[in-house]
């Protein structure tokens, strides 16, 4: 069997170190071409020692000098350094590359998947802003190359699981009477608007299931995590807004279902581990060890299911009328949660701040219907100077009960 090489952009992340754990179980099948972070010199010190990728990316310059230093004192050969968005790009597109992982977080990784697209790779999609912020674009360059895209967020990796494998390719099938997206509801199920106002980012951080960065625990808390899953799933399957349901499952057990035509649902189940999915992707329509241990259904003992808050969690609310309102929407939605949740996190803003902060940003900024990535990307930096500006002018005790 021939190796196939994988890039991981986004390696220094969760996403990224699940990724590298299935490869490292598997190495007669794959092997680590490139991988790419921010700013991580260090992080990146240590993944070049044990995985020898023929290219290392920092996207930060300067960080990759510095990389590239660290490198010669370790006597680390082979690998070369490389730094900056057009770096990301090529070694998303080289040639020599079979299967792409797209980890990286927010708006910064679209160009990069993108490109990975345009070239025909085999895509582990795991940014899902790439379809949040420009779905349509995406999508046509997906099959303009030839690309193969595989979902790796576990809700949408669930749900690719319970397709049949015809429908696989084409998920608008008749048979699909509707999908059903699965939220843990986050660390603040069942808290009240007075104590929401008083959430500190390390209690929206603390996620009760799953090992997540910041930003994603921050957007799991609010679920806007589930709103941008949910324009995500829109896209990836060809369903409309109204056909996709989101229940809360504490237990994070059931990933998702899919409801059929006859009056089944079909759920894939499993122990709350990004492994799963990674692996399902890597090596689909096979399936491999993963690492994960099998789910014990006695211990496991019960399954909860209730319906989202989206008068306390106004996120799934706001990002479901920015599906149903298209062009722009989404876009400017993303951005203006990216810099909302960068505030939080520095304790400028209330957590209830975050979805407020949104909400006037899609008021103040003028949607469109994108035709080309540069007018993508126009319409994010707007959103962001704006969300800022909100921000900006938040009363200062407002601004710090989140701190």
């Amino acid at each position: 069997m021939q190796r196939q090489m994988v890039t991981i952009l986004g390696a220094s992340g969760s996403i990224g170190a699940s990724t590298l754990d299935v490869l490292a179980r598997h190495p007669e099948r794959y092997g680590v071409f490139a991988l790419t972070a921010n700013r991580a010199v260090e992080p990146m010190v240590e993944l070049c020692q044990r995985f020898a990728p023929r290219y290392a990316v920092l996207a930060d310059e300067e960080s990759a000098r510095q990389l590239a230093l660290r490198l010669r004192e370790e006597d680390v050969s082979g690998t070369e350094v490389l730094g900056g968005g057009e770096a990301l790009k090529q070694v998303a597109s080289h040639d020599d590359v079979d299967i792409v992982m797209a980890a990286i977080v927010g708006a910064a990784g679209m160009p990069s998947a993108l490109a990975a697209a345009q070239a025909g790779k085999r895509i582990l999609l795991a940014n899902k802003e790439a379809l949040v912020m420009a779905g349509g674009l995406f999508m046509a360059a997906v099959e303009a190359g030839g690309a193969t895209l595989l979902p790796v967020d576990s809700e949408h990796n669930a749900i690719f699981q319970c397709l049949p494998v015809d429908a696989q390719a084409r998920p608008d099938a008749e048979a699909i009477a509707g999908l059903v997206l699965t939220a843990s509801g986050g660390p603040f199920r069942g808290s009240d608007e007075a104590f929401l106002a008083q959430v500190t980012p390390e209690q929206a951080c603390a996620h009760p299931n799953w090992s997540m960065g910041q930003k994603i625990s921050v957007d799991s808390a609010t679920l806007m995590n589930k709103g941008l899953e949910l324009a995500e799933a829109c896209w990836l399957f060809r369903q409309p807004e109204q056909r996709v349901e989101v229940v809360v499952h504490p237990q994070s057990i059931v990933h998702s279902m899919v409801r059929y035509a006859d009056g089944s649902v079909l759920a894939q189940l499993g122990e709350p581990d990004m492994r799963t999915p990674i692996a399902y992707a890597l090596a689909w329509p096979q399936r491999i060890d993963a690492g994960v241990p099998a789910l014990d259904l006695v211990a496991t003992s019960r399954l909860d299911f209730e319906a989202p808050d989206v008068q306390r969690f106004p996120c799934l609310r706001i990002a479901r009328e920015c599906i149903a309102a298209a062009g722009s929407a989404m876009a400017v939605c993303n951005a203006a949660n990216e810099i909302a949740v960068a505030s939080f996190l520095r304790g400028e803003i209330a957590f209830t701040a975050i979805s407020a902060t949104i909400e006037e940003t899609l008021q103040r900024v003028t949607l469109i219907e994108p035709s080309s990535l540069s007018e993508v990307e126009a319409v994010d930096r707007e959103a962001r100077v704006m969300a800022r500006q909100i921000i900006e002018r938040r009363p200062v005790a407002v601004a710090n009960q989140g701190s």
